[in-house]
């Protein structure tokens, strides 16, 4: 894993990568790092990853829902007023996608990881588009919870996305198996830990390859092997991550504002 750095791989260019910043909030360290940083506050950023090669558009994650309110209301109740999620109006999908020369409707498929409404929250942006989400994750974070999930089903999936992928276009819904080549250059693999639908998605560049993930927080918690602190199983977590040191030459931790440091710009490869 060569995080931060670059692999020259001119032959295998499949895509450039493009990091954008919907909000951001604090939460106490120990959701970041596991049974550590008890009296530490740690920043998160939301991340959308818009991927261009090959006549494609992809994206992972839509960005938070417009309206914060509910999510807000159950974040303060646990963090206090700083852990409420905040954004700015150049943070809204559609403004920061302009800022690369793309439009909602340009993008052809919007990948989730994971099933939670800060990574769905404007999936119905983006109407042209063939949604990606892990049919494990489909199954245990909505339609048969293994057991009683600790995170509300409207906060998992607002009502507006739910009928919008259930009611409204439930053809454009690609649910991902566990190991899957989704395009040319672009696969994935099941990585738990976080949430049921929590996925690791690999893209090909000219700097190698490029793993986007929700599983790990921080670069603290792949690189040290720091286990996240809020996660639903330990021997996955350490499973997904042995694998993605592994096979990645470039990590993308979904919430780090350290990723917009050692790349700036937010150009990944």
């Amino acid at each position: 894993m060569k995080s931060g750095t670059v692999s020259r791989r001119s032959n295998q260019m499949s895509y450039q990568i493009h990091v954008l910043k919907m909000g951001q909030c604090e939460v106490r360290g120990p959701e970041v790092y596991w049974m550590e940083a008890w009296d530490d506050w740690e920043t998160l950023y939301f991340y959308m990853v818009v991927a261009q090669g090959k006549g494609k558009t992809v994206i992972v994650n839509s960005g938070p829902p417009r309206d914060l309110t509910a999510l807000n209301a159950r974040w303060t109740a646990a963090f206090g007023p700083r852990g409420a999620l905040v954004r700015t109006e150049s943070e809204w999908p559609e403004r920061a996608l302009a800022r690369l020369g793309v439009a909602p409707q340009d993008v052809h498929l919007v990948l989730i990881t994971p099933l939670q409404a800060y990574a769905v929250g404007n999936v119905p942006l983006f109407r042209n588009a063939e949604i990606g989400i892990s049919r494990r994750g489909w199954i245990e974070d909505f339609h048969a919870p293994a057991y009683a999930m600790h995170v509300p089903r409207k906060l998992r999936i607002p009502d507006d996305v739910l009928s919008y992928l259930v009611v409204e276009v439930p053809e454009k819904v690609r649910l991902l198996e566990d190991e899957e080549q989704i395009l040319p250059g672009l696969s994935c693999f099941w990585a738990g830990t976080h949430h049921r639908s929590s996925m690791v998605y690999v893209f090909e560049t000219a700097a190698g390859r490029v793993a986007v993930t929700d599983c790990c927080f921080k670069y603290g918690n792949i690189e040290r092997m720091h286990p996240l602190g809020i996660m639903e199983s330990l021997p996955e977590c350490m499973a997904a991550y042995q694998r993605i040191r592994r096979s990645a030459d470039i990590v993308v931790p979904l919430y780090d504002p350290e990723v917009l440091k050692r790349f700036p710009d937010g150009r990944i490869a």
